[in-house]
């Protein structure tokens, strides 16, 4: 279970950092992105995230990142 909470805690730091990579690098573009649909991308974000970590917790398996 320990190695199920470590990877997800990777997941999350990636899967936030990609996110946040892709909205600093669209608004450098000049591509606005209002506020409410960065919101609303995020709040997905997590609740797939959520998703994964009640997997992880009750015993499921987690895809690897070097399996991706």
């Amino acid at each position: 279970m320990l190695e199920a909470v470590i990877m997800f805690l990777i997941w999350l730091l990636v899967l936030g950092l990609v996110f946040w990579l892709v909205v600093w690098v669209l608004g450098l573009l000049g591509i606005p992105i209002p506020p409410r649909v960065v919101q609303i991308v995020g709040a997905i974000i997590f609740l797939i995230l959520l998703l994964y970590f009640v997997q992880a917790v009750m015993g499921g398996h987690l895809p690897r990142i070097g399996r991706l």
